[in-house]
């Protein structure tokens, strides 16, 4: 029975700002001006620098200038490398959403708008320390110069596929690029991460760990079972999050993030937070270079938050017209990365108009190449890893369950 004159008690759905039909809106974000953030040393107590996980770090402003306490002052060839790798990341995934669509391969995810974080921490940390990616870290790979026929072998699973067919398209594994193997399940690759960093720091290596998870996976309580493991041991290990506004068809919000920031969730297990502009090349860097240091001198885990848009649908099996408003990209107030990289290294005189033009033409070229080789091979279906390979490198010893099965399959 109600008490008398009580209130019914109500649930609250956070909404996004905009559905379709709706205008954009993004004068809800609170930005702020390039440089204005403060840069802490990296021995700074998380307690002292708690403000770093409301701010947003950002180097580049609206003239492409490189500004403030976080500019990493890069030369301009390790800029160009950045972005370069930029384009060739974008036009692979160009050609590889076609070749989803001409039936080619069952599935591709794009990292479009979100090029800048993998490329950008692909290239400050030594192949020999261990990223474990989501599905958009591509540019990982791909500033690192892997194969791109390789990689579209995987994503065919024809027969020269590196993992055999036994992975998903797009969830590569590269043990020799610092690529742990992608998992579908995604929060579980933070505590892996957290886990690798620790057997490091015991075994006395030198040899980081550093892992990507996107905003929704936060939800997930792997994710805040390895904070307490990184705070608890002080594995040098960086955890990003990557906070591109959207995890499939539910914005951020359902993750907690009109509450507050991502970042912030690290304050509460004692670890330091910074909140960057991940459309920022030099910003990825500088906060990417400040966690480095601190992993490195035994000071522990960082957490990162990266705020980027995901301006791709999710997947090839995602509409993202039916959920946001269609001119939500091109509205996105911290821009695309790939330009504002090239703005400044105009800015500096160390690039033109035309350098952009041939960039993107090699790019393209390069990406059509890798396709022939691949597709010379085979796309889905055409060819595929021998049967007995299912068998192989699952088991350490082989028993009589394995060989009773070889020998229904006939291998």
């Amino acid at each position: 029975m109600n008490k008398p004159n009580s209130q019914p008690l109500s649930l609250r759905v956070p909404e996004p700002s905009g559905r379709p039909g709706d205008p954009t809106d993004f004068t809800h974000l609170k930005l702020d001006e390039a440089g204005a953030v403060d840069r802490p040393e990296v021995s700074t107590a998380p307690y002292d620098m708690r403000d770093h996980a409301f701010r947003l770090v950002r180097v580049l402003d609206d003239e492409g200038q490189a500004v403030g306490p976080w500019n990493p002052r890069l030369d301009a060839e390790t800029l160009k490398k950045g972005l370069k790798a930029m384009i060739l990341t974008r036009a692979f995934d160009d050609r590889m959403h076609r070749a989803h669509r001409q039936g080619k391969t069952s599935f591709y995810m794009k990292c479009t708008g979100e090029e800048a974080i993998a490329v950008a921490q692909g290239l400050i940390l030594s192949r020999e320390d261990m990223g474990f990616p989501t599905y958009r870290q591509q540019g990982l790979l791909i500033a690192r110069g892997y194969p791109l026929a390789t990689m579209m072998n995987q994503i065919y699973s024809n027969a020269a596929d590196p993992i055999k067919g036994r992975q998903l398209p797009i969830m590569y594994s590269a043990k020799d690029y610092g690529f742990f193997t992608i998992s579908g399940n995604l929060g579980t690759q933070v505590p892996q991460a957290v886990g690798w960093a620790m057997a490091s720091a015991y075994k006395g290596d030198d040899k980081i760990a550093i892992s990507w998870i996107g905003d929704g996976a936060t939800a997930e309580g792997d994710f805040h079972n390895a904070l307490t493991f990184a705070a608890v041991y002080r594995a040098p290990v960086i955890l990003n999050i990557v906070n591109n506004q959207w995890a499939i068809s539910s914005f951020q919000g359902i993750a907690g993030g009109l509450e507050t920031t991502f970042a912030s969730k690290a304050i509460g297990y004692g670890l330091p937070a910074l909140r960057v502009d991940g459309n920022d090349f030099l910003a990825v860097w500088a906060a990417t270079q400040w966690a480095e240091e601190r992993a490195r001198t035994n000071q522990g885990a960082t957490v990162i938050e990266l705020f980027t848009y995901r301006g791709a649908p999710h997947s090839t099996s995602d509409d993202p017209t039916r959920y946001r408003p269609a001119d939500e990209q091109d509205k996105w107030p911290l821009g695309d990365p790939i330009m504002r990289l090239k703005q400044h290294l105009i800015a500096l005189g160390e690039w033109s108009d035309e350098q952009q033009t041939e960039a993107e033409a090699d790019a393209v070229a390069q990406v059509r190449a890798a396709g022939k080789e691949s597709e010379a091979i085979g796309t889905l279906g055409q060819s595929r890893p021998s049967v007995k390979e299912m068998f192989n490198e699952v088991f350490a010893t082989e028993d009589w369950r394995i060989a009773e099965q070889r020998g229904e399959v006939g291998v």
